[in-house]
């Protein structure tokens, strides 16, 4: 049970491995695209569709005959990977129970956010975990883990991809391990869980009163999606990579400086940050010197004393 990419790795190797998979369950196809005329599938069915695999798609997870249609493939066990929060009547199911992969440390960063949060909070490291589904999101008996180092230059989406494949290579384990009866479940601590909770557009605002470091941990933790963002002359500036630099200066925090050419660095309480990629709220995503070189500015936008150039 699975929807984006990051469920697809776990499908694929456990089909290529193998497994003998009876269903994949993932969300209902989307319209998008200008007058929502094109269909988007999810991931997950793109490749269980082309691999010839037995699909489900409920809108409604207690729908009687979505229940139904799941009870009568008689699974043995359920995998979930980036997907909804599941009825009871779902993860009771299986005789072996419904094991669930989480991209963190539990208890650490329980929620639906757990990748952005660890870098946000500055982890150094961070890891995958396997447990058994309970009715409290997050809170089941842990199966496995794996500790994945976090680089300084990894962002949320390289993160993504390092515990992708780490995790597919997880539930294959676990798999294997309560295939053949030596899974070994352990309660989690409650007292040592921390959140990770949904992010939001008003979460993603950058505060430049902060230190360089806490905001360039928190641009990566949101990089590539769904991007931290300030305001730029009255529009908003999405800003997906920046360099962190501690000198002592005497402007306000949040005060653009740029030569106009190469460099817009921007003020923070104990230096600037100076941005590399950003995306203008209806332009493409560009880096610096290509932004510098279409910028067009006014008398009246460095009289705000918004801009300073050197």
């Amino acid at each position: 049970m699975g929807t984006p990419d990051f469920a697809v790795e776990t499908l694929k190797v456990l089909h290529e491995n193998g497994y003998p998979i009876v269903g994949v369950v993932t969300s209902t196809d989307k319209w998008g695209g200008r007058n929502k005329k094109i269909r988007l599938e999810s991931a997950v069915k793109k490749y269980a569709s082309k691999q010839g695999l037995y699909l489900l798609q409920p809108k409604n997870l207690k729908d009687p005959l979505f229940v139904s249609q799941l009870k009568a493939l008689n699974a043995d066990l359920q995998i979930v990977v980036a997907f909804r929060m599941l009825p009871k009547v779902v993860w009771s199911m299986p005789r072996y129970g419904t094991v669930n992969l989480h991209a963190s440390l539990l208890p650490k960063y329980r929620g639906a956010a757990p990748i952005n949060w660890a870098i946000i909070k500055g982890e150094k490291t961070t890891g995958i975990t396997t447990f058994f589904i309970r009715e409290e999101i997050d809170t089941g008996d842990i199966l496995f883990q794996e500790e994945i180092p976090i680089s300084d230059e990894d962002n949320a989406g390289s993160l993504h991809d390092k515990l992708m494949v780490a995790g597919a290579k997880l539930i294959q384990k676990t798999a294997e391990a309560i295939a053949n009866g030596k899974a070994n479940p352990l309660p989690q601590k409650d007292s040592e869980a921390s959140p990770a909770p949904k992010i939001y557009r008003e979460t993603c605002s950058i505060d430049f009163k902060q230190s360089s470091q806490v905001i360039y941990d928190f641009i990566r933790g949101l990089s590539p999606y769904p991007g931290a963002w300030t305001s730029f002359l009255g529009r908003e500036m999405k800003i997906y990579a920046a360099i962190p630099e501690k000198i002592p200066h005497s402007y306000q925090t949040g005060i653009f400086i740029t030569d106009l050419k190469k460099h817009l660095k921007i003020t923070t309480i104990d230096g600037w940050m100076s941005v590399q990629s950003l995306q203008i709220q209806g332009k493409k995503k560009m880096e610096i010197g290509e932004f510098l070189n279409g910028l067009r500015l006014s008398t009246n936008d460095f009289k705000s004393g918004e801009i300073i150039t050197e």
